[in-house]
């Protein structure tokens, strides 16, 4: 998992094979994330997904993608500090992994959830199976920039299964 994420994922739920990434726009004087050019098209899909399971929302300008991360009781703090409001939704083939917001059970399997992740206690229940989750934010320093907004181009509709 990434450094950041690493103390937050509990020690008991799959942590030789979870792994998370960043993607998108980070605040000046950060580097830019590896994904953004090793994985252009993986990163433009999972934005075009924000705007198809969300479209009233303003697009983010960043993402965090987690592969069977069982996230500890947290606050969200680093590169989001003073973003309101995150969106998440998990995809995969697994049982559990609901998410926790303020002791409130949500079931965000395939069904996107907006939370303030900043000021709401939130962790992952227990779950079995391979588990993505998905969280798109803005971080502060990125207010106004929206990565599809910005130029980079989103897949076809045939690609997002659109006819």
């Amino acid at each position: 998992p990434s450094k950041g994420r690493k103390p937050l994922i509990r020690d008991d739920e799959h942590v030789e094979d979870s792994g998370s990434f960043g993607a998108g726009f980070l605040p000046g004087g950060l580097e830019e994330p590896r994904a953004n050019t090793a994985f252009p098209e993986l990163v433009n899909a999972l934005f075009e997904l924000e705007r198809l399971i969300c479209p009233e929302r303003p697009g983010s300008s960043t993402i965090a993608v987690n592969r069977r991360a069982a996230f500890k009781p947290h606050r969200d703090s680093g590169i989001g500090a003073g973003q309101s409001c995150s969106l998440i939704v998990a995809l995969g083939d697994f049982v559990g992994g609901e998410i926790v917001v303020e002791g409130d059970i949500h079931d965000i399997m395939y069904r996107p959830l907006e939370f303030n992740g900043w000021q709401q206690r939130h962790w992952t229940a227990p779950f079995a199976g391979e588990r993505f989750s998905v969280v798109y934010f803005t971080p502060r320093g990125c207010e106004g920039l929206n990565w599809l907004s910005a130029g980079h181009m989103a897949p076809p509709p045939e690609a997002a299964g659109i006819h």
